[in-house]
């Protein structure tokens, strides 16, 4: 009696949603186009291999051989997008968000650094001028300009005393980073998300109604009741995540470079821990309205200390240990390892128990606490 009323439930919520054509284009639509927009500005994402150039300015005040050099090395440079000004100029790009750094080479600078690599004597002084915006940009320009300036001290025949061989490490051979798998694992989990807040209001509304008082009247027993609605939900919320791996997969070549099979759990806890969050909701919330936006805020900090918008390694590293007590931070990492990093099924195991536990609380808490009738 039990499985066959969780059934019917099941179907009934099913029906509703793929009935309403608006919201089930929406619930498909909305991650995978904003997860594309994330994927195209995250590095490696685009396939061309082409890096991002930093946009430079060089003033060149003092026209020497070594600063001639200077200049020719930056413009050549493959991470640099160089462009020659005048001071003035150069200072106005920058001011305007134009130029990220403008490098400023004084009079005098060839011959005081020549000497001064020598003989050791007063080191001259280069001129940076940069966005505060872009910190991360300015370390990175400096130490290419050190690179060139020592090439362009250097004597005739100098190189550097090694070469640099890199290799991107990931568990499976022949496996590439795809900045996609990133962003469609992290806007997938926030959707969900999404989704089970409009599940949690959609039980207050049906409270509201007095839906929920009736059911109780009904043979069916209140766990029961809920279970169809955490069952629904999960299939609901799964569908919809792998739909937009599908995506991802056919269009911006991402694949499961690791355990199908640790990629189908991770997927599945996921999604009941989202359909279990909607419960939980719904046991705390009062009215719809109050809870919408307490419960869009929560899933806005989750997603965004989840590291579903930015990876987690650009966090400090105070708040990136403080992320684990987040079940997103554990579904994206899940879905990092399966996919990009092709790791094993072994390394799906703690994502998916972290979030089964985090399914199993909200669940309880929602058992606990939900009311059947409106106050």
């Amino acid at each position: 009696m039990a499985l066959t009323a969780l059934v019917a439930m099941v179907r009934k919520d099913l029906q509703i949603f793929f009935g309403d054509r608006r919201a089930l284009i929406m619930s498909f639509a909305a991650p995978i186009a904003i997860a594309s927009f994330f994927g195209a500005i995250f590095p490696g994402g685009g396939g061309s291999g082409e890096p991002a150039r930093i946009p430079l300015r060089v003033v060149d005040g003092d026209g020497s051989a070594i600063a001639r050099a200077i200049v020719a090395g930056v413009q050549a440079d493959g991470n640099l997008k160089a462009t020659v000004s005048v001071e003035t100029d150069a200072r106005d790009a920058v001011r305007r968000g134009n130029a990220t750094v403008a490098v400023i080479i004084p009079k005098g600078f060839g011959d005081a650094a020549g000497a001064a690599f020598f003989g050791g004597r007063d080191k001259p002084r280069l001129e940076l001028l940069y966005d505060p915006s872009h910190g991360a940009e300015l370390a990175m320009v400096r130490g290419i300009l050190t690179e060139h300036v020592m090439r362009a001290l250097a004597p005739p025949g100098f190189s550097l005393p090694y070469r640099v061989r890199e290799e991107a490490v990931v568990a499976r051979a022949n496996a590439k980073y795809n900045g996609y798998a990133h962003s469609f694992a992290g806007m997938g989990v926030q959707f969900l998300l999404f989704a089970a807040v409009d599940l949690g209001i959609g039980i207050l509304l049906e409270r509201q109604r007095g839906l929920w008082k009736r059911l109780r009247s009904a043979p069916v027993s209140r766990h029961t009741l809920l279970a169809g609605k955490a069952t629904s939900g999960t299939v609901i919320a799964l569908l919809t995540l792998l739909v937009s791996f599908a995506f991802a997969m056919l269009v911006f070549g991402v694949r499961i470079e690791g355990s199908v099979l640790g990629f189908l759990a991770v997927a599945i806890a996921c999604s009941l821990m989202a359909a279990t969050f909607g419960l939980f909701l719904a046991a705390l919330g009062n009215t719809p309205g109050a809870t919408r936006g307490v419960a869009i805020l929560a899933t806005l900090l989750m997603v965004m200390l989840g590291g579903a918008w930015v990876p987690t390694f650009v966090f400090p590293a105070w708040l990136q240990q403080l992320t684990v007590v987040v079940p997103t931070r554990w579904a994206v990492d899940g879905f990092d390892g399966m996919t990009w990093r092709g790791l094993g099924l072994s390394a799906a195991v703690a994502p998916t128990l972290v979030l089964l536990g985090f399914a199993a609380l909200f669940g309880a808490l929602a058992v606990v606490r939900f009311r059947w009738e409106e106050r």
